[in-house]
């Protein structure tokens, strides 16, 4: 990447919001990020629900604040865990083989993997990427996903190289 990358990393946690659980994922996220050399931008915790993340989501992407955006949580069953349809919700267009590639390596670690509603897709020129809520589930899926998140955000932006491949 010619220029650092700008990452807004947001966590979904009725519980982390209100200050009785600590978010481990998010630091996690912000940790490989850094260490892979983007630039994080905002880090926050939000309630889960769609219209708080629907709502960051619209402000980070069209105000040009972040080329990506990772959410971790709100992607299982729990009624309210709707991180995915918050993301669906803004994105103009899917992404699918990113969350498709992150359930297929993790079920080879666990079967529970299968559970995932995770999803992807862009906004302007913005990638978001719904990740799982537990930090080693971060961990496993961000650092399969990384290199070729790298090029995808190369493309979007239109600097990849034409004989770059993931």
């Amino acid at each position: 990447m010619s220029k650092s990358m700008r990452v807004a990393v947001l966590t979904l946690s009725d519980s982390g919001y209100e200050g009785k659980r600590e978010d481990r994922s998010g630091v996690v996220i912000r940790e490989l990020m850094e260490e892979a050399g983007y630039t994080v931008i905002d880090s926050k915790i939000l309630p889960d629900g769609i219209e708080p993340l629907a709502e960051e989501l619209k402000t980070l992407c069209d105000a040009d604040l972040a080329d990506l955006i990772l959410t971790t949580g709100g992607t299982g069953f729990s009624s309210r865990d709707l991180t995915p349809e918050a993301t669906l919700s803004v994105v103009e267009r899917q992404a699918p083989g990113i969350a498709e590639a992150m359930r297929w390596h993790s079920l080879q670690i666990t079967s529970r993997a299968m559970l995932s509603r995770a999803t992807a897709g862009i906004r302007k020129g913005t990638l978001i990427v719904n990740l799982p809520g537990s930090p080693k589930a971060v961990r496993e899926c961000l650092e399969y996903i990384l290199p070729s998140l790298k090029h995808g955000l190369e493309i979007l932006k239109g600097t990849a190289s034409e004989c770059a491949r993931p």
